[in-house]
């Protein structure tokens, strides 16, 4: 146990020490670059650190501080510029993923890769094509370090750091003023009365004031402090308050005296930067205190917002600093000093102009030289939107977004899911356009309108760029309009509580519910009540996630509900103020039908009325449901929504109406069409046109009250669709039924007697008699479809036992046919046995000889008169 306890630590003291040895024991030091040591240049996600060529094979960064990116690598290229930059390469295996806070890394090349073939080593972040800063190994390199780095940092605050280097041979203080703040705001740092008391510190205080102007430069002012309040002049033209050095020596020197002199500014990732230099004994007037190197001093500090020049002050004035921005303490600049742990985090880093857009005006897209672009490197032109450079775009969902193309004609415009842009797709087989190509180009003289409305199942983030050039364009933020402008249609549910919205497509439906009073979960069914129907409950969980979950319920308990595996996209729920709204895309048939799954029933047809209900409760939780999740308020009755339409209406109860509808066509198909077929076939042997009449009485009686059932149904449902399969049996057959009338109108002349009947008469007649018993089998199967789209509609009990019943009934209709067609085919056969011995001149015409009969044409030639027949001749009595 003893050697275990002493090797442990002896192990991972040894790994510790072989982390960071040369990973490369073998490797060359051949290049001319081994040794040399260089500073990072910060370029965005505030990266700083030092970098030593370790030997050909690897190398060594240490004080690396660095922002997160998304895909961030080592990289190398051949020069700085974006053409070169983009070109780039990766270096090593070591990806570079989260937050780096003065971390020393060891990091080794790739086999294949030399320092020969890199000129720029840079952190680069593939996804975004975006440089996080880089070190020059030679050609251009800088002689002196960049302005970023200094000698030591003091952290004032949590979002303000100082960073100073001494340079005592010329007299002067390298002074970096760094803060996370917006940009509007200040930053003021400076030497305080050596006689004044710690709670007085901030009068006859000596201090600089930096900050960015309205075009994004930065600049550096010297003021001194007289009085807490803005910089003012009395009636004597003496200022007093926080003013520049240059108002109190008068008109003649504002903007010459200033002894900041600024050397460097940018503005990154929400996090502004001013460097400028400080003399120390070099002072000049009376405002300007001198600074003992070696000696402690006192020094303040604040934050605040600045006022910009004006027609009565042409300078920028400081504000108030609040209540905690601002402090004071010790400083020795003498001191070696580093208790900055790693980058400033500042929470909106997002500094880049926000245009936003409405269905009105149009925003006018430009080209222009870079300045200020957002995600270095960047070609040297740009778009402009609204003479503002590559702003972010925020447009809403559902609202119509113009834009007016004017950038040139080598400049496409269009809206992508690629940051880069650049017809991407050629590179990025998965980006998808939003909106744009080739077409959308233009001039000032001749613009190009495109008009684009982003909908829900656009993403958050998405691009404007150029369509030929990378990295033109920036972000469009996508946000949530109001859900009237985001959904084509809306109703409001029983008693007023939810609304319900939808928008419907081709082969899905977009929904979304929003309650009107405060809630712990909203929940929306599908059915006549809760029970026996498909629920969509939304909540927020203790985490602060919006969750969709969808349910099965078949009973009054928690046991009833069945959590259900419904294909849902673009979930989305929020509480603001309590009330819930939950959103979510759904297929309007689930397409697994052959899954014996119960949510593979619930199909959504937009041609039907759908039977919203809704409820709310306190809370809702992912497992373990109780009664105590039950809810506290719920809807009265159902709604029928009508989605087509856009409306909806208190369900009524339709039960009776359709059976009504059932009835008749029960009759009609059922009864009078049968029997009327049934009068032509078997009653015309009968003497005169009985069996005309009948058959005639019945098929118009059976087509007027189809007709009226139909007229019926039509008017009670408030509309005609066809979408279900009765409805399409059902237009069928009354179709076939319509048809018969026409036809009968149309038939041709009955032949003379003894004629043989011609040839539109015999196919008059088979087309009669065809579409007649086809019309009858559609309608059967139109009685039996009605039944079972009536169970489906009301969950009728007893649509089986009915279903049952009409088979029987039609089962007994046929048999009675099997009966008068053995019996029609007796009569026929003994009626030709009895005439097989005739008298020449007696042939009258039988109606009872059905021309579609079987027995038709044996009979016929029986009958006719042929060109060999035998005559028998009586004697003569004389």
């Amino acid at each position: 146990m003893l050697r275990r306890s002493l090797f442990l630590p002896f192990l991972f003291h040894f790994l510790l020490l072989f982390r960071y040895a040369d990973p490369a024991p073998n490797c060359t030091r051949d290049s001319s670059l081994v040794d040399s040591e260089s500073q990072f240049e910060m370029v965005q996600h505030q990266l700083r650190g030092s970098l030593k060529i370790t030997d050909d094979c690897s190398f060594r960064v240490s004080q690396f501080d660095m922002l997160p990116g998304s895909d961030v690598h080592w990289w190398g290229a051949q020069g700085t510029g974006f053409d070169n930059l983009t070109k780039g390469f990766i270096v090593s295996n070591d990806g570079l993923n989260g937050t780096y806070k003065n971390s020393t890394l060891d990091v080794h090349l790739l086999s294949n890769v030399t320092w020969s073939m890199i000129d720029v080593l840079t952190v680069w972040d593939r996804t975004a094509a975006s440089d996080f800063g880089h070190v020059v190994l030679r050609g251009d390199a800088p002689a002196k370090p960049p302005p970023t780095v200094f000698d030591n940092c003091k952290a004032l605050s949590k979002n303000f750091r100082l960073r100073w280097s001494l340079n005592v041979s010329e007299d002067s203080l390298e002074i970096g003023l760094e803060a996370a703040i917006g940009i509007t705001d200040y930053m003021a740092f400076g030497w305080a009365d050596p006689s004044a008391e710690d709670s007085d510190l901030m009068i006859g205080g000596d201090v600089a004031v930096a900050g960015f102007k309205e075009d994004g430069a930065p600049f550096v002012d010297d003021f001194f402090i007289t009085k807490y309040s803005e910089c003012v002049k009395n009636d004597d033209e003496v200022a007093h308050g926080v003013c520049p050095d240059s108002v109190y020596e008068g008109h003649e020197g504002v903007g010459l005296v200033n002894s900041s002199m600024l050397v460097y500014g940018h503005r990154s990732d929400g996090v502004s930067f001013v460097r400028y230099r400080w003399h120390l004994t070099k002072v000049s007037g009376n405002y300007d205190r001198p600074v003992n190197h070696t000696a402690n001093m006192k020094v303040i500090w604040a934050l605040g917002p600045i006022k910009p020049p004006d027609t009565i002050n042409p300078y920028y004035l400081p504000q108030n600093h609040g209540a905690v921005n601002y402090g004071h303490l010790v400083l020795n600049v003498s001191e070696h000093v580093n208790d900055c742990i790693g980058p400033l985090d500042a929470e909106d880093k997002e500094d880049q102009g926000v245009i936003i857009a409405d269905g009105n005006n149009p925003l006018v897209v430009s080209s222009a030289p870079a300045m200020h672009y957002p995600n270095p490197p960047n070609p040297a032109k740009v778009l402009y939107i609204n003479k503002k450079e590559a702003p972010v775009l925020r447009v809403e969902r559902g609202v119509p977004v113009k834009f007016s193309i004017q950038a040139g004609h080598d400049v496409a415009l269009y809206i992508t899911s690629d940051p880069l842009g650049g017809n991407a797709t050629t590179r990025n087989q998965t980006e998808t356009i939003y909106a744009g190509g080739p077409e959308a180009h233009g001039v000032q003289a001749s613009p190009t309108e495109l008009v684009w409305t982003p909908d829900r199942s656009t993403p958050d983030n998405i691009y404007y760029h150029s369509l030929y050039d990378q990295k033109m364009g920036w972000r469009v933020e996508v946000v949530d309009g109001g859900l009237s402008d985001m959904y084509n249609n809306s109703v409001i549910l029983d008693d007023q509580q939810v609304t319900f919205f939808w928008s419907l497509s081709k082969d899905s439906i977009s929904i979304a519910a929003r309650g009107e009073k405060k809630s712990g979960y909203l929940a929306i069914g599908f059915g006549s009540g809760m029970v026996n129907s498909y629920v969509y409950v939304g909540w927020v969980d203790d985490t602060g996630i919006g969750q969709v979950n969808t349910y099965w319920i078949d009973g009054k308990d928690a046991l009833s509900l069945h959590r259900t595996r419904e294909n849902l996209t673009h979930v989305r729920c929020k509480t603001e103020n309590g009330i819930i709204t939950l959103e979510f895309t759904r297929p309007l048939d689930p397409s697994c039908r052959r899954e014996k799954r119960v949510e593979c029933k619930n199909i959504i047809d937009p041609t039907s009325p759908l039977k919203v209900v809704w409820a709310m409760g306190s809370k809702w939780t992912n497992d373990h449901l109780t009664d105590r999740n039950m809810h506290s308020s719920t809807s009265n009755r159902p709604i029928l929504v009508h989605l087509l339409r856009g409306s909806a209406e208190a369900e009524q109860d339709l039960l009776p109406v359709l059976a009504v509808h059932g009835f008749m066509m029960f009759v009609a198909w059922g009864i009078l069409f049968p029997g009327g077929i049934l009068a032509a076939r078997y009653l015309k042997h009968l003497k005169g046109d009985g069996w005309y009449r009948i058959h005639v009485y019945l098929q118009y009686s059976g087509l007027i009250i189809v007709l009226l059932a139909l007229l019926f149904a039509v008017a009670e449902l408030r509309g005609f669709y066809v979408s279900s399969t009765h409805v399409k049996f059902g237009f069928t057959t009354i179709l076939l039924a319509c048809i018969q009338p026409v036809n009968a109108f149309l038939r041709p002349q009955k032949p003379a007697n003894g004629e043989q009947a011609p040839f539109k008469r015999v196919i008059w007649e088979y087309f009669h008699a065809i579409v007649g018993r086809c019309a009858i089998v559609v309608g059967i199967a139109a009685l039996f479809t009605g039944l079972k789209h009536l169970g489906d509609r009301y969950d009728v009990e007893n649509v089986h036992g009915l279903s049952w019943a009409l088979a029987i009934w039609f089962l007994i209709v046929a048999l009675i046919v099997f009966y008068l067609e053995y019996h029609e085919r007796q009569r026929i056969r003994r009626q030709i046995l009895e005439r097989s011995n005739w008298v020449l001149g007696n042939v009258e015409d039988d109606d009872s000889l059905d021309l579609l009969s079987p027995t038709r044409t044996t009979a016929n030639k029986e009958l006719l008169p042929s060109s060999r027949m035998e005559v028998q001749l009586e004697p003569l009595n004389r």
